[in-house]
């Protein structure tokens, strides 16, 4: 026997589990308006307490609600109940009797589906109202961090100002949508426990300035997270997150995030364009393979881990990140095979560490970090510069591409000489400077085998590359 139950997504649910080959599923679209709202439907004592509140007669009322038929169009109902009243009016109640007949029909069909459909709606909040009561019974159970929970609810219900909470290392299942009454909640601490989801409650705490949901189970994050403008502190490490929600660009408060230990395979489109005051971010041991562009609008970005993923490249864009002070981009293996030039515009750099990479080369404007003091290139097939040079530390690195760089300039320099010699005319010279600025910018690199080329190994646009700003 197979409903049209939509309309009860939860009866319809409950009666498929209590017996598929009667009952037929709900339909997608009605699951996944259910499933949020009540999370804890595959428990098996959840599911047992609601099958056992299906009463005996449900088959039957189904049977008459199906035999019904569709329901009559409201404007045809509210027609016919029109024209009943008209002929109530002008004829005797015999006559008007039998030409309201049809009428008749219509409203009182209309009525039956009303009065099966309200059996229905009832038994649907009732079911409702069963979940809610094994759910509270479950967080009821006698665990001691159940009472805590309880506690910490009963003192906000009593007009308690409650502004920090810490219930991590609970064994908690479940957040209660209760919590969002807490509304002068500053700090709360969910880490260390087993929860699957976070309710959209959350986006009541409108003074929540720390949140920590840190090794818990969480395949997702509600959408509602980026209605929380006051968020400082994010940390959503050690789960199950393979993407981040777009709104979570709204917490334009947000100054610290973590995101490590995930599953993380892309990093939201406009991360960048909101998280502007973001200080550090962690998005270590995930799926990464690029970073979006809008990263470079973190301009008060200081630390950056990225290490441990997939990441295939990294923007020319970087370069504008100027307060950064740690990159660690170190264990990308066989996929990030060099860094751009614009990697020395991060004049802030303390700590940089490239290592178990394929690179090979580093920019030759390297020596412009001067802040550098820590460096890492083990595990790298380096040849410029070499693996002595760059065991020595960030000093003997820099010391060595100033001096690379030095010599660059000089053969440039003794190049010019020469060709101002084969052109004595203006029209030469304008000519030749033409030509060798073009070839300095765009190619020089490659012509002289520098390996200053970018790392899918096309030629660069003179904009992109160093050598252009200087000269």
């Amino acid at each position: 026997m197979d409903h049209d139950l939509d309309k009860f997504p939860l009866l319809s649910y409950v009666l498929h589990q209590l017996d598929s080959n009667l009952h037929a599923p709900p339909s997608m679209a009605a699951q996944q308006t259910l499933l949020p709202s009540f999370p804890l439907l595959s428990d098996p004592q959840v599911m047992s307490s609601l099958t056992q509140f299906i009463p005996t007669t449900i088959t039957q009322t189904l049977s008459v609600y199906n035999s019904l038929g569709s329901r009559p169009d409201p404007l045809a109902v509210s027609s016919a109940r029109s024209k009943i009243a008209q002929i109530m009016d002008s004829l005797s109640p015999e006559a008007a009797a039998k030409e309201t007949e049809l009428y008749t029909g219509v409203v009182r069909l209309d009525e039956v589906h009303d009065s099966y459909e309200k059996k229905l709606k009832d038994l649907e909040e009732e079911l409702s109202r069963v979940y809610a009561t094994k759910v509270e019974s479950m967080l009821r159970s006698g665990q001691e961090v159940n009472e805590e929970v309880l506690a910490v609810l009963k003192a906000a219900e009593s007009g308690g100002i409650v502004e920090r909470i810490d219930l991590s290392g609970q064994e908690l299942k479940l957040l209660p949508e209760a919590f969002g009454k807490i509304v002068g909640l500053v700090y709360l601490n969910l880490s260390r426990n087993d929860l699957t989801f976070i309710p959209d409650a959350i986006s009541k705490l409108k003074n929540l300035e720390e949140l920590d949901v840190s090794s818990n189970s969480l395949e997702s994050l509600p959408d509602s997270i980026g209605m929380l403008l006051n968020l400082r502190i994010l940390n959503v490490n050690g789960n199950s997150l393979t993407t981040l929600p777009e709104s979570i660009a709204h917490c334009r408060s947000l100054v610290e995030l973590d995101a490590s230990y995930n599953n993380l395979t892309s990093l939201p489109t406009n991360i960048g364009y909101g998280l502007q005051n973001l200080e550090k971010l962690s998005i270590q041991l995930n799926k990464l393979r690029y970073f979006p562009g809008s990263i470079s609008e973190m301009y008060n970005l200081k630390y950056l881990d990225a290490h441990m993923n997939e990441i295939h490249g990294i923007p020319n864009s970087v370069g504008r990140l100027t307060k950064l002070e740690v990159l660690n981009l170190s264990s990308n293996f066989n996929n990030l095979m060099g860094v751009p030039d614009t990697i020395t515009d991060l004049t802030n750099l303390r700590d940089l560490d490239l290592s178990n990479n394929q690179i090979q080369t580093i920019p030759d404007s390297f020596y412009r970090l001067r802040k550098l003091e820590k460096l890492n290139l083990d595990q790298n097939p380096l040849e410029i510069p070499s693996q002595e040079v760059a065991k020595q530390g960030a000093e003997a690195v820099r010391k060595f591409m100033r001096k690379r760089w030095d010599e660059i300039m000089a053969e440039q320099q003794q190049r010019i000489g020469v060709e101002a010699e084969r052109h004595g005319d203006e029209t030469g010279w304008v000519y030749w400077g033409t030509s060798m600025v073009t070839n300095l910018v765009s190619g020089m690199t490659q012509t002289i085998g520098l390996g200053g080329g970018s790392s899918d190994g096309k030629d660069k646009k003179p904009g992109d590359s160093y050598y252009y700003h200087q000269l």
